[in-house]
């Protein structure tokens, strides 16, 4: 299709309807650097959908009539550098044209409050109001699927998410890393402002961040007091800098996974932002659900598409149930339990067909665990408290350096419930039966009773969500996918679009 530039409404609505494609969106107000041109790049990946980028600049969100009427503009340099990253449109209206004089179509909008008067907006009042407004405006108009934006400005991507869902929007959000120059400094459409002296001055505030990030990342050792301090020293006029919660951006404590360590200073007349991520570990993604949901299928391809590990709790309880049945051990007896609990050991291994096997004791019994009579009595075996407490200790020891995806029934309401993807997969109880028919019968057990499957599962599903340790429950934070009317590979993408959604890039590639 033919690269385009739509300045008025009429002509957008006439490229809307001539697009049968999605429409991925990369909203700008000009002036474009290597971040926007990584924003439209990653936008224009994907072949099935149709990039359009937005230039234009909102006086809403300025807190001066002088740096809105300053802002740089450099048009015709925009409209080629869009167009080379792979925009297939640029949308360019007129003010009249988002702001019609009567206003009757414009809807002004007012930010999260908990989001919007904290960092910068603590002294930009109405900034993020403004931002809202024209944001909500462009969305309305241009009905994209997918908005891509800047995690250099993460407190505005924080916000606009709240907008969306607020305002009920169908759409979905993903954040792009900072991009930064050689010498650390994020670009900004702001810093061809600023002088020489005033560079170094941004310079040696972005590189001190980075060097905190560098010091943190998944160290304990880490005195927040003390690097503030030294900052401050620095002779850089700071208007604010502070940790907060990445995601509430409220005052942290260091106790959560993933903090924000955000900054604003002010270079002569020119006020740039900066921030890193600090984290303890790299991300968790728990997937729980009852039997029969695909969580296994599911959580194995996650993993090997996102290069993580695999944790199969499920596995870690059949391989205990299936010892302690193969030593006749009586696990009733808490002495006897106790003592052979002292001596297990639970690996996973991968195979040389990119599987990954279950050893119990240095014994393979990926395949003996999936017997009938191992499912048959791991929900109560698994109920017990010195079980859980052991295997339970075990998988978090797993997870002291994140970078996994987990599956089982407690995942994340017990094992990580600081992960930061939970889903509860579910399934109809006959699509469930069906599922495990079939793998019964291409086991080679030909005689599967389909109504006593079902029972199964039914009798499964009672003892797993009434059990009185760690029972079978949807965490408060946790996505729900019901996966009967989608294949592994639709149901995986969802979860992933999940975590991209829903981690910033800038954690997701931290090495």
């Amino acid at each position: 299709m033919t690269k385009i530039i739509i300045k008025s409404l009429k002509e957008l609505k006439l490229w809307r309807e001539s697009v049968n494609n999605h429409i991925n969106f990369v909203p700008t107000m000009g002036n474009l650097h290597k971040g926007h041109l990584r924003l439209i790049k990653e936008a224009s990946m994907d072949n099935s959908k149709m990039t359009l980028v937005s230039i234009f600049i909102n006086r809403l969100q300025f807190d001066r009539k002088k740096d809105f009427i300053n802002y740089p503009k450099s048009i015709n340099k925009d409209i080629e550098l869009a167009f080379e990253s792979g925009a297939d449109a640029i949308f360019m209206p007129i003010e009249e044209e988002i702001f019609p004089a009567n206003n009757s179509n414009v809807l002004y909008l007012k930010a999260s409050k908990k989001l919007s008067t904290v960092l910068c907006g603590a002294k930009r009042v109405g900034h993020f109001d403004g931002v809202c407004t024209v944001v909500y405006r462009l969305l309305t108009l241009i009905k994209p699927k997918l908005i891509f934006l800047g995690e250099k400005d993460w407190q505005q991507f924080l916000i606009l998410k709240e907008l969306a869902k607020e305002m009920k929007l169908d759409i979905k959000f993903r954040s792009i890393a900072t991009v930064r120059d050689y010498d650390g400094v994020p670009f900004s459409s702001r810093n061809n402002l600023l002088s020489k002296s005033e560079r170094k001055i941004l310079k040696l505030f972005s590189q001190e961040l980075l060097k905190i990030q560098t010091q943190y990342n998944g160290k304990e050792d880490f005195d927040y007091e003390k690097i503030i301090s030294r900052i401050k020293k620095l002779n850089i006029s700071i208007e604010y800098l502070e940790l907060v919660n990445a995601y509430n951006l409220q005052k942290s404590d260091l106790e959560e996974n993933i903090t924000l360590l955000a900054g604003a200073v002010l270079c002569g007349n020119t006020r740039l932002i900066d921030h890193v991520f600090l984290m303890k570990r790299k991300p968790i993604i728990a997937i729980d659900g009852p039997a029969g949901s695909g969580k296994s299928t599911v959580t194995k391809l996650i993993a090997q598409k996102l290069n993580f590990l695999y944790l199969d709790s499920g596995a870690m309880y059949r391989a205990l149930s299936w010892f302690l049945i193969k030593n006749k051990i009586k696990y009733t007896n808490k002495r006897d339990l106790k003592e052979s609990l002292k001596n297990i050991s639970i690996i996973f291994k991968h195979n040389d067909k990119s599987f990954q096997d279950v050893y119990i004791n240095h014994y393979c019994v990926t395949e003996e665990i999936r017997s009938q009579e191992i499912t048959s009595i791991v929900s109560s075996i698994a109920t017990i408290h010195e079980v859980r407490e052991c295997l339970v200790s075990e998988q978090r020891k797993i997870g002291n350096s994140g970078g996994l995806v987990a599956e089982g029934r407690d995942i994340g309401t017990q094992v990580f419930p600081n992960a930061e993807i939970k889903i509860f997969l579910t399934a109809s109880i006959d699509e469930r039966a069906k599922r495990r028919k079939l793998e019964l019968e291409k086991k080679g057990e030909i005689k599967v009773n389909f109504e006593e499957l079902k029972e199964q599962i039914k009798e499964r599903d009672f003892n797993d969500s009434t059990r009185d340790i760690s029972p079978l429950k949807k965490a408060k934070d946790a996505f729900e996918i019901n996966t009967d009317s989608f294949t592994v590979d639709e149901i995986c993408q969802q979860i992933i679009d999940l975590y991209h959604e829903n981690v910033p890039e800038e954690i997701r590639n931290y090495k």
